[in-house]
């Protein structure tokens, strides 16, 4: 099962996740605050900065952006078309950043140490009867360590789909990932409950 965290001895690595995570939350507003694109390149730069002395390769680091980075151009190109070309840009470069800095904690953050955060950060919410902060660390940490299974997923329905000739296309393709990975949500959520993890 593959996982974003990478396994090396960066000092990004060693910083506090507390501290990763509050950066991360603050990093995620301060873009917004701005439409200033030479702020935000300057943004961008130090989120690249960061990116890449996680412990990935140049190759790797690119290949895992790359999705969302193909979602940001698209999102790009429809937003210069349909409104003026200063703000598809600012828009653009907000969402690199946000990519580069959420992109830099999830691979230098183990996700016992990130689901362990998340509980602690939610616990005054559980105080006050909202939620139960173990399950929240739980979901999101999940949520995370799932994402490149589903991108394995699509890719062998792709390659499915190509072994036999047919053209892939997003609703052919949509439909069985949907429904194989309720099948896996399914199973998992089985799995948290015949062990007792999720709290009643």
């Amino acid at each position: 099962m593959q996982t974003l965290h990478v396994d090396v001895d960066t000092w990004l690595h060693r910083l506090s996740p507390r501290v990763k995570l509050l950066a991360l939350a603050a990093f995620g507003v301060l873009p917004f605050l701005t439409q200033s694109i030479p702020l935000l390149a300057c943004a961008n730069l130090v989120g690249a900065g960061l990116y890449f002395r996680t412990g990935l390769s140049i190759g790797d680091a690119l290949k895992r952006l790359r999705p969302i980075l193909i979602s940001i151009a698209v999102l790009t190109i429809f937003a210069a078309l349909v409104g003026p070309l200063h703000a598809a840009i600012v828009t653009a470069l907000r969402l690199t950043a946000l990519a580069l800095f959420a992109a830099t904690v999830t691979a230098t953050t183990s996700m016992a140490a990130f689901i362990d955060e998340i509980t602690i950060l939610a616990t005054p919410l559980e105080k006050l009867g909202l939620l139960k902060a173990a399950d929240i660390g739980l979901a999101i940490g999940l949520v995370i360590r799932f994402v490149p299974e589903i991108l394995d997923r699509y890719r062998a329905i792709r390659e499915a789909h190509q072994a036999r000739g047919i053209k892939v296309r997003l609703a052919t393709t949509l439909a069985p990932l949907i429904i194989l990975t309720l099948r896996d949500a399914d199973n998992i959520a089985a799995a948290i409950d015949a062990r007792g993890i999720r709290r009643q």
